[in-house]
């Protein structure tokens, strides 16, 4: 039977690179040959050409990295602002990557409970019969980012399609963003932080998934930016696969990023978005039409870094 933490573990063992590819596009990320090139396809269809160009931009950037990078995650955010053809594309870039053997993770951050979380976990995670172009059938992604604080009300529904279909999630712990605490480290009777009892919950939400490597398919999600905290939540969540965000451009180092690790230096993946998908911004030495060997140049670059801060760990 499938076991996502399984196959995400062997393939980050595999290709030595324990991270994650955001495509998170933006219209201003994509080279201006590409939104041109998209127009004159659908020359007055905005929405049409917007949809073309993301995908034509997902599509290099994935082509790229496909052999040194074991997953993308895409954030549904940055695909429903524009509309209903851009959704199209995220079904198709979440497919086409499967097909390059790629994992998926998808960054919805859902939160409700009952028949509607199970409609949120079927539409995300379940299998479906909808036909995309290029016969491409929509599969469902690999794993979403769910938001815990419903209870497990609004967890179990996930957990349920995700041990049927081999599927994963992420619950938000400790995340990145700078106002984390407001919330996140309001101190309960017993002493801990709110962060630290969602920890406990997620540990033990995800024992009944735990595969052969020794990691649930129920993990968190833990930002770089909070390091102190990563190691003691990794302590606190033994078996779970940590999902880190915060490298890159929003603030947070390969030192900062693999705080979360076990001492064994696996059970996380480190997200980088806008870095990779806008590298051929920074490098002058390469054309707008070479953003797909920036994107690839950028990740390895994140996968040297992060494997020589594993090998000198200073957060323990």
């Amino acid at each position: 039977m499938r076991n996502f933490s399984d196959e995400l573990v062997r393939k980050i063992a595999e290709m030595e690179n324990p991270t994650v590819l955001g495509l998170d596009p933006k219209l201003d990320y994509i080279p201006d040959f590409i939104k041109e090139h998209a127009e004159q396809i659908f020359p007055e269809e905005a929405a049409k050409a917007t949809a073309k160009a993301i995908w034509l931009f997902n599509k290099a950037i994935i082509d790229a990295t496909y052999d040194i990078v074991p997953a993308i995650k895409v954030q549904y955010a940055y695909y429903e602002m524009y509309g209903i053809e851009s959704l199209k594309t995220m079904l198709l870039t979440i497919r086409y990557a499967q097909k390059k053997g790629m994992l998926v993770i998808s960054d919805a951050k859902r939160n409700d409970i009952g028949s509607t979380a199970t409609a949120y976990a079927e539409a995300i995670l379940g299998n479906t019969d909808l036909l995309l172009g290029e016969n491409m059938e929509v599969t469902g992604s690999d794993a979403v980012t769910v938001n815990p604080y419903l209870g497990i009300d609004g967890v179990k529904p996930f957990i349920d399609v995700a041990k049927r279909d081999g599927k994963g999630v992420f619950c938000l712990v400790r995340t990145s963003n700078p106002s984390a605490g407001d919330f996140q480290d309001l101190e309960l009777s017993d002493g801990r932080m709110v962060y630290e009892a969602v920890a406990a919950k997620v540990s033990s939400w995800g024992e009944g998934l735990v595969g052969e490597e020794g990691f649930s398919s129920v993990g968190a999600v833990v930002g770089a930016t909070w390091p102190e905290q990563a190691v003691q939540l990794r302590r606190a969540m033994p078996k779970a696969i940590i999902l880190v965000p915060g490298y890159g451009a929003q603030g947070a180092s390969a030192d900062d990023a693999v705080a979360s690790f076990t001492a064994e230096g696996k059970g996380s993946i480190v997200n980088a978005s806008r870095s990779i998908m806008t590298a051929w911004h920074k490098r002058a030495d390469l054309k707008p039409e070479d953003f797909a060997m920036a994107a690839r140049f950028e990740a390895q670059d994140m996968k040297s870094k992060l494997n020589a801060a594993l090998k000198n760990r200073k957060y323990v």
